[in-house]
């Protein structure tokens, strides 16, 4: 099943990598119906093969499928001075009761919660804010949500959302697209690491957009994340998705702290964002804007439900797909849906960011042109599900042996404490991956491009 899966990624993208990848091991590996394990290493190998690809040596790339799984939650791994740091999901996040089933409600943002809380209309309170729930039709409160700021999702099983007019939209639309979007020379970079000199803006926030720009820092590129004092932070993942990065605050609203970015641009060979579509091309930061602006320019934009459907400005996230997609209802215990206890959906759409924006960059190296990499949430949950279920999860262990385990994590001393991650799990035998940076707290550096 990794074979088959890491073909069909190698075919979306028209890559031909010209060398095989070993994928040992397979499904299940912990207590989860979907093949998740086949889908993190299939994108984790495809990936490799990119970026051995990418620096002109020939390499045996493996992964091993019980440490992508894992990969797939790197965040509960993470340790600062030998301690979990705390939680920072809102309890107002989770799913409510509704007339006609169940639906999800994104709260970790205060906006979304607010926007959610306000239209039932029980402030925070989350007893009363079910009660409110329950007089609700599904979609209409999924609707009314969406309307006010919000996110949620309505838990529908996987036929009922065969049937809407976004899951027909999302079918039709390609696992990952990598198109030319300008003319420019060719670059080629010449490092000991294959990312090496590639400069990386990260404008991305929770998961599966900080996860690309990770993957990219784990093969030597100069990443700088881009966060502003006025959003809302997403505490332990942040930490674990800084780990490889420098981070800086810019404030687009201010015209001074916009240029400022625009002057980072100049410098950078690739730009990854992951906001609400239309949000950064209203402040002139579109794809075809950066092309202008920096011939040459990679560009990666991840979105919820894709370009196309009823759907396609609407917020998401992998929870919210989860839900409305079917894996949410599949995965319930009894009546009431439950996540994955992976994030799988983010973190595959992370590493098959990275994995195009390495096409890409070949691309750029061998004919010029500035580039242009979509990924969408839902369109990789509908992959993951395509790749059907397995047979005995439930008695399979909950994590790995703890032996297993102590042998895919590392330690670094970083500006919070002595950190305990998880490596990269990508194994290259002439340019192995790793973590040259601790993880900062959000806006640790000024917004400038460093020598070191």
């Amino acid at each position: 099943m990794p074979r088959a899966a890491l073909e069909e990624i190698l075919e979306a993208a028209r890559f031909d990598p010209g060398q095989t990848a070993e994928i040992a091991g397979n499904d299940p590996v912990l207590p989860i119906r979907y093949r998740v394990a086949a889908a993190g290493s299939a994108s984790i190998a495809a990936l490799g093969l990119a970026v051995s690809n990418l620096s002109g040596k020939p390499q045996h790339v493996r992964v091993n499928a019980r440490a992508a799984a894992i990969s797939l939650r790197s965040a509960k791994y993470l340790r600062v001075n030998g301690q979990p740091p705390p939680p920072v999901w809102d309890p107002l996040s989770g799913f409510y009761p509704v007339r006609d089933g169940w639906i999800s409600i994104h709260c970790n943002f205060p906006n979304h919660r607010d926007a959610a809380m306000g239209v039932l209309g029980a402030g925070h309170d989350r007893p009363r804010a079910e009660e409110a729930s329950r007089s609700w039709q599904g979609e209409a409160l999924e609707d009314a949500i969406h309307a006010a700021g919000g996110c949620a999702g309505l838990v529908r099983s996987q036929e009922i959302w065969s049937r809407h007019a976004q899951a027909k939209a999302v079918a039709g639309q390609a696992l990952l697209q990598i198109e030319r979007i300008g003319d420019a020379p060719p670059e080629v970079s010449r490092n000991s690491r294959p990312l090496g000199g590639v400069r990386v803006l990260d404008l991305t926030r929770v998961l599966a957009g900080p996860t690309c720009a990770k993957s990219l820092a784990e093969h030597g590129a100069d990443v700088l994340k881009i966060s502003a004092a006025h959003l809302p932070d997403s505490g332990v993942v942040d930490l674990d998705t800084g780990i490889g990065k420098r981070s800086a605050r810019l404030d687009l609203r201010n015209p001074g702290e916009s240029r400022a970015l625009q002057h980072l641009i100049q410098s950078a060979g690739v730009f990854v964002q992951s906001y609400r579509p239309g949000a950064l091309a209203a402040r002139g930061f579109s794809p075809e804007a950066l092309a202008q602006e920096r011939p040459g320019i990679v560009c990666a934009s991840l979105s919820a439900w894709g370009t196309t459907g009823p759907w396609r400005e609407r917020r998401g996230f992998d929870s919210i797909v989860q839900a409305v997609s079917g894996i949410a209802h599949a995965h319930g215990k009894g009546a009431k849906p439950s996540l994955l206890p992976v994030s799988a959906i983010d973190y595959v759409s992370g590493y098959l960011m990275a994995f195009g924006v390495c096409v890409a960059l070949a691309r750029r190296a061998s004919e010029g042109g500035s580039w242009l990499v979509r990924v969408a949430l839902a369109r990789v949950g509908k992959w993951i599900v395509d790749r059907g279920t397995v047979e005995d999860y439930e008695n399979v262990p909950d994590d790995l042996p703890e032996a297993e385990l102590a042998r895919l994590l590392g330690e670094m001393d970083a500006p919070d404490g002595r950190i305990r991650y998880l490596k990269p799990v990508l194994q290259l035998s002439e340019t192995p991956p790793y973590l040259a940076r601790p993880p900062v707290p959000l806006g640790y550096h000024q917004p400038v491009w460093t020598s070191s």
